[in-house]
């Protein structure tokens, strides 16, 4: 493999070794290119880039059971650091013909002000996050607070760090306390996490084999259930979207969304509203799970089993289910239960300690990408892809558990660059001219980032144009 850096290097080999099944031909896969791409030290392009090209790998494990052969893959660094700001490259067509960028909407720009570290009492840091009207109250009436910067960044510094941490948790808000990567692999959690591979893949339960039938693409007639918002799920489904999958969105009218990130992330699928809490509705889920060979599930841990959708009741459902999970904090560990986002698990894991000694005269500050977020999605659908091989080879039903945690140890096991200040932060006209997809979607004609992974049989690419959310029946399509 053309890989001579050794952070993207190692990264890729890390994640082969989840795969196990043997070196492959390094003449397969060329990641090209390096960091810096954003102004971090950490070299967040060459983990990211690793990632889509494993998923490049799994696509070709697949396709040789399909076809019997495999592809040439190709991933620039540039372009895949590039996917982690899918928004900043989405343009919308003006009255005049030409092109502009789509700008953040005020609830999102408030969010960044207010979801930063501030100071605690005792001299340490921590990262309260205000996303979403449900979590950003329960937050606030810790806080006794309004949601203004000021406000808020008042309001933590009348707590020590580790009280008002619990105090978040036990609201079932979210929030974490700025730590040193020290302190975190020293952390319960931390070294949880330490101790499982970056994509857990688990056999629960024997079913017989299910072979890949002859088809175009590495995922055709494989049909996935996203249940995910905001974000890492929804990559995770977009990427098996890329390759040839049914993915079906399926979400409620009164669950709160961030509609830069539905627009920017349910790319190739379609979607459906069902509320899980109505009997009828549940009936319509249990229907279509008899027939899926993918559930993902983005929703606070044990959500969806209070809803009658447990592990076990999904297995019984479709023997041979290969279910995703994608959490902030993995499967196990004393915080399994505890709901993240991107800024927390930057938080918690050292990423935004490391980050802001670095680039901001030691003031802990977030990446300005989120890199958790999107490898997760990616290493998401790494898993799924892996698990979907092995069940055609030898049968089984399997759980894939990624999360936001995990990523950004991930990332840091990589190492760091040296400069980083002149890093580019965007694609120039010709770099991005060359991965834009253009489509005329509910949102009007739009220009995007689309897939960066090069294949050189079955190019990755989205069949259908981002969805309306809930504009389509609750089916699958014909196989």
């Amino acid at each position: 493999m053309n890989t001579p850096e050794p952070g993207k290097a190692a990264a890729f080999a890390e994640l082969m070794q989840v795969r196990g099944l043997g070196a492959i031909d390094p003449a397969e896969v060329t990641i090209t290119g390096h960091d810096p791409f954003f102004a971090t030290p950490y070299r967040v392009g060459e983990a990211v880039a690793a990632s889509i090209a494993a998923v490049g790998v799994a696509a070709n494990d697949i396709w040789q059971l399909r076809a019997g052969r495999r592809q040439a893959l190709s991933v620039d660094v540039r372009a895949a650091a590039a996917t982690l700001r899918t928004v900043d490259y989405t343009r919308a067509r003006q009255g005049d013909g030409s092109y502009a960028a789509v700008p953040i909407p005020q609830a999102m720009s408030h969010m960044i002000s207010v979801t930063q570290p501030w100071q605690t009492r005792d001299g340490q840091w921590l990262l309260p996050h205000l996303n979403l009207p449900h979590l950003s109250e329960r937050v606030l009436e810790v806080l006794q607070c309004e949601s203004t910067p000021a406000a808020v960044g008042a309001a933590v510094g009348r707590w020590d760090a580790d009280a008002l941490e619990d105090a978040i948790a036990a609201a079932r808000a979210c929030g974490g306390k700025i730590r040193t990567e020290a302190q975190w692999l020293a952390h319960p959690q931390g070294r949880y996490l330490a101790g499982q591979p970056i994509v857990q893949i688990t056999k629960v339960a024997d079913s017989a084999p299910e072979p890949f039938a002859p088809g175009r693409r590495p995922l055709s007639g494989v049909r996935v259930l996203d249940l995910t918002r905001i974000l890492a799920g929804p990559v995770a489904g977009r990427t098996l979207a890329e390759h040839g999958a049914d993915v079906l969105m399926v979400t409620a009218p009164h669950l709160p969304q961030t509609p830069e990130h539905v627009r920017d992330t349910s790319h190739g699928k379609r979607s459906c509203f069902l509320d899980l809490r109505q009997s009828s509705q549940a009936d319509t889920m249990r229907t279509l799970l008899r027939e899926a060979d993918v559930f993902i599930d983005g929703y606070r841990p044990g959500r969806l089993g209070s809803l009658g959708f447990t592990s076990d009741e999904l297995l019984r459902l479709r023997p041979g289910l290969v279910q995703l999970s994608v959490s902030c904090f993995g499967p196990g560990g004393p915080w399994a239960d505890r709901a993240g986002w991107e800024q927390v698990a930057q938080a918690v894991t050292g990423v935004c300690h490391r980050n802001g000694q670095l680039t901001s005269n030691g003031r802990p500050k977030l990446v300005f990408a989120p890199l958790c977020d999107y490898t997760t999605g990616y290493l998401g659908a790494l898993g799924v892809m892996l698990a979907l091989a092995r069940r055609a080879r030898e049968g089984g039903s399997y759980r894939v558990d990624v999360s936001l945690c995990q990523s950004a140890m991930f990332a840091q096991r990589q190492g760091l660059v040296d400069t980083y200040q002149d890093a580019p932060q965007q694609l120039d006209a010709n770099e991005l001219d060359a991965y834009t997809v253009a489509s005329d979607t509910c949102y009007g004609a739009l220009k995007t980032l689309g897939p960066v992974l090069r294949m050189s049989e079955t190019a990755p690419r989205w069949a259908i144009p981002t969805p309306r959310l809930g504009g389509d029946a609750p089916a699958w399509q014909p196989r």
